[in-house]
């Protein structure tokens, strides 16, 4: 087990490389591994455990009914799979887990994880951390679901970024990425851009975007 990836994960924050190593001693875990384009997991297969990528990287993604792929997310390692839902009534995985790259993960068992927390409050409180930040995450990611246009998603995005004090913000994503973030083809994301450039509402060069006009790109939002 390579400890210095699970240093930096979420559930470890705060601990020193001796707790950590103490608390992992005395939990039951195993490792698996898996290939490229291997599916870890089925949306709606009961979550019966914790899963850690240690290793490699894994998407998340959901398959509309008309067979449309939408990526929710990429996860490296030391990100957990599916914290949110270990626990509930309906603990079942809310998408698709696919092997990106070559893929460990560490498994701990749904009965021997609530030992573990049990055993360490930091493993508690930073689990807890864990679910909130994930619960809103996936409420921004059903808000850019429910935009009815291409550009109401960018323009959201925009000024999601940028909260109420910037007007120039650093793109974290490629146009690829963002075409997968929001379901949609990769080259309407380049064509959305190009019409609000033309219409004077924002300006970009590499990855930098600066907005123009942040009124007409909040009316974007509600079209």
């Amino acid at each position: 087990m390579d400890y210095s990836v699970l240093l930096k994960a979420p559930l470890f924050s705060g601990m020193t490389l001796t707790e950590l190593m103490l608390v992992i001693s005395v939990t039951p875990y195993r490792v698996r591994n898996y290939k490229p384009g291997t599916m870890i997991s089925q949306s709606g297969e009961p979550v019966n455990a914790f899963m850690m990528v240690i290793g490699g990287t894994v998407k998340g993604e959901m398959v509309d009914f008309s067979g449309r792929v939408i990526k929710i997310e990429d996860i490296s390692a030391s990100g957990a799979l599916a914290s949110a839902f270990i626990f509930g009534s309906r603990n079942k995985f809310p998408v698709n887990v696919v092997a990106m790259t070559d893929t460990s993960l560490m498994i701990i068992e749904r009965n021997d994880f609530v030992r573990f927390l049990k055993s360490n409050d930091k493993l508690l409180t930073n689990f807890l951390d864990m679910i909130s930040n994930r619960s809103q995450f996936l409420t921004e990611k059903i808000k850019f679901l429910n935009f009815k246009t291409i550009r109401g998603k960018f323009a959201q995005y925009i000024l999601q970024t940028a909260g109420t004090d910037k007007s120039e913000i650093k793109l974290a994503m490629t146009q690829n990425e963002l075409s997968e973030y929001f379901g949609v083809a990769r080259p309407s994301i380049g064509r959305v851009i190009g019409e609000m450039e033309n219409e004077g509402i924002i300006i970009t060069k590499g990855k930098t975007l600066k907005i123009l006009d942040k009124k007409r790109l909040t009316e974007l939002t509600i079209e």
